[in-house]
């Protein structure tokens, strides 16, 4: 299976062992750099973010800490996900990254959340912190260049929200959004434990919550502007 395309980390690809997520990674057992060189993804062809038949769809949290990773070190690690997926039937979407709280989201298609885990067990040691199966509004999201990108998360709460509930939410959201300069691109849902995780552009933060609090009233527990790759 080649991805190539959708995965601006394989341009220009370099190695260095001087970077600080790489000590990070080897603290946890990665056993080797992943450092590359990698430029945010802006504009990207879609990735597929339905699950296909037999397979289920998963978002994955890491918490590194402030400091201790950096979008560059990511594509590496993401470059050693997709090089190892296919002996676990897993394939890894798209990842984002938010440098400055040091957290990683990672989407993959997988028929498991176990088999998710273990692909990056494998490829450099970084497991999850926690692990999500979720369902997309979307498979075809593609940012626009040069426009900040953010990942909030909203949790309402084992059976408190469905996904009629939260698609009608989202409908609000792309109502409201023009008015603010904010565009909601896709959002996941995870029913089991009634959370919800969105992805948008805007020009701040604030702009994004503005939207959600105009639309529907449902505040986000947390928003973090991200990076993302493929």
């Amino acid at each position: 299976m080649n991805r190539k395309p959708k995965m601006v980390s394989r341009m220009n690809v370099k190695r260095n062992l001087g970077t600080a997520v790489a000590v990070a990674f080897v603290a946890i057992g990665a056993g080797s750099s992943l450092a590359a060189e990698a430029r945010p993804v802006k504009a990207a062809p879609p990735a597929a973010a339905v699950a296909s038949r037999g397979k289920k769809l998963f978002l994955d949290v890491h918490v590194l800490g402030k400091g201790k990773v950096t979008a560059k070190d990511v594509a590496a690690a993401h470059e050693r996900d997709l090089a190892t997926e296919g002996k676990y039937g897993v394939a890894y979407k798209a990842y984002w990254v938010d440098e400055k709280e040091g957290k990683i989201y990672c989407l993959a298609e997988a028929p498991s959340a176990e088999a998710a885990n273990t692909v990056h067990k494998e490829a450099h040691g970084l497991v999850a912190s926690s692990i999500m199966e979720v369902t997309a509004d979307n498979a075809n999201w593609v940012p626009t260049p040069g426009l900040k990108l953010y990942l909030d998360v909203h949790h309402l709460g084992a059976g408190k929200v469905t996904a009629k509930d939260v698609a009608a939410a989202h409908k609000k959201d792309l109502a409201v959004g023009p008015k603010h300069n904010v565009k909601f691109l896709n959002y996941w849902l995870d029913a089991a434990t009634g959370t919800v995780v969105c992805l948008s552009e805007a020009p701040s933060a604030d702009a994004a919550v503005s939207v959600h609090r105009e639309a529907h009233g449902l505040i986000p527990a947390s928003i973090e502007e991200v990076q993302e790759g493929r």
